[in-house]
C-alpha cells in the first residue's frame, strides 16, 4: 500500500447487538478491510464464527477494543486459539483502553494449553493516534460506565488526479515514470529534462474518515472527532422511552445517535448495538434517528458489508449483501 491512501475501505459488520447475542445478531464487532490491512474493532462471543460465515478472512494484523465490557472483548480468546491451530506465527497486535494489559493478559491465558501466536498489547488514551501505512486510528475519549474509547480511521491525503495528456506532452514516456509521479516523485525524460509532480497533477485530494463510536452517552469528543466523517457508526442502544435506560448505563438513544451525526456533519450514519428489544422491527429507531439527522441512515445487520466509496465518487455507497428478509 502506498502512502498516497487505500484503494479499499470495506467494512463488515459481524456482531450488531447490544450486552446479549439474540437469533439475529452476535456481540459487538466490527472488520475493516483497509488495502492490505485487515483490522478488528471489538471482538465479541462467536466474532470468529462470523468471520467464516461473512468471508472477511483470519489475516487480521490488529485489533482495536472499545472497552472491556465482556460482549466487546471474550471472543479474543476462542479467536487466538484458532489462530494458533492454523499456524499463524507473525505478531497480533491489540490495543485498547486501561486496563488492557492487565485484562487481556489474563485472558489470553486462560486454560491449560499455551498461547501460540506472539501478541503485543498496547494501551491508549484519547488523542493517541496509531500509524498504518496510508492511514491512520485515532483514539477517542468516550463516555460510557467505564474506561472507553471511539476510534477515527482517517486516510491520508491524497494525490491529485493524473493528468496524462500534460504527461505526454512533458516527454515523460509512459510507465514507470509516470508511477513514481504520482506518488510524489520528480522524474527526468530521455531529453533530459526534469519534470516535477505539481506539473502533471491536479490538486490534492480529501481522504475518507469514519468513526465508531463504541459504547457511549453524546459527548463533545466524539462529535469532534467525527467532523465531516463519511461514515459515523454510531451505538444506539435505546429508544426515547428508554432514556433513563440509557442514562443508567451510559448509552444513546436513536434520537441522540442522530442528533451526534447532525452536529459533527457526518455524511452518511449507521445505527448499531441494538436492544434486543428492537431485533426485528428498526422502525422506531430509525424514525427516531431521522427526525435529528436527514442524510443516509440505516440500521446495521450482522453481516452488512460496506465498501466506503471515495470521496470525488458521487454514487451513494451500496450494502454487498442483502438485508434479511
Amino acid at each position: 500500500m502506498s502512502a498516497a491512501g487505500m484503494s479499499i475501505l470495506r467494512l463488515t459488520f459481524l456482531g450488531t447487538s447490544a450486552a446479549q447475542p439474540t437469533v439475529q445478531r452476535n456481540l459487538s464487532g466490527l472488520a475493516v478491510k483497509a488495502d492490505v490491512d485487515l483490522l478488528l474493532i471489538d471482538c465479541g462471543e462467536g466474532s470468529q464464527r462470523q468471520m467464516i460465515r461473512y468471508g472477511t478472512g483470519f489475516t487480521v494484523d490488529a485489533v482495536f477494543f472499545t472497552h472491556f465490557h465482556a460482549d466487546h472483548y471474550l471472543g479474543i480468546i476462542g479467536f487466538l486459539r484458532t489462530l494458533g491451530m492454523m499456524g499463524r506465527t507473525h505478531k497480533l497486535l491489540l490495543y485498547g483502553p486501561p486496563p488492557a494489559r492487565r485484562l487481556l493478559n489474563a485472558a489470553l491465558h486462560l486454560g491449560i494449553e499455551k498461547l501460540h501466536v506472539p501478541v503485543e498489547i498496547h494501551e491508549l488514551a484519547g488523542g493517541d493516534e496509531v500509524r498504518r501505512s496510508g492511514y491512520s486510528i485515532r483514539a477517542v475519549a468516550a463516555d460510557h460506565r467505564v474506561n472507553a474509547l471511539a476510534y477515527a480511521i482517517a486516510e491520508d491525503t491524497r494525490p491529485g488526479r493524473f493528468n496524462l495528456e500534460a504527461a505526454r506532452q512533458l516527454g515523460v514516456p509512459e510507465g514507470p515514470d509516470f508511477g513514481r509521479l504520482q506518488r510524489g516523485e520528480a522524474v527526468t525524460t530521455p531529453s533530459g529534462k526534469l519534470v516535477r509532480p505539481d506539473q502533471v497533477l491536479g490538486p490534492p485530494r480529501a481522504g475518507r474518515k469514519m468513526l465508531v463510536s463504541g459504547d457511549t452517552r453524546p459527548c463533545p469528543t466524539v462529535v469532534e472527532a467525527a467532523k465531516g466523517a463519511d461514515l459515523l457508526i454510531h451505538e444506539s442502544t435505546f429508544s426515547d422511552d428508554e432514556i433513563e435506560r440509557a442514562l443508567e448505563t451510559r448509552h444513546c438513544t436513536a434520537r441522540e445517535a442522530g442528533r451526534v451525526a447532525r452536529e459533527a456533519g457526518a455524511r452518511r450514519l449507521i445505527l448499531t448495538h441494538v436492544s434486543s428489544r428492537h431485533d426485528v422491527d428498526f422502525s422506531l429507531l430509525l424514525s427516531q434517528a431521522r427526525s435529528e439527522f436527514k442524510g443516509p441512515l440505516e440500521v446495521a445487520y450482522d453481516g452488512l458489508t460496506i465498501d466506503l466509496p471515495l470521496r470525488e465518487e458521487q454514487e451513494p455507497t451500496e450494502a454487498l449483501r442483502p438485508a434479511p428478509r
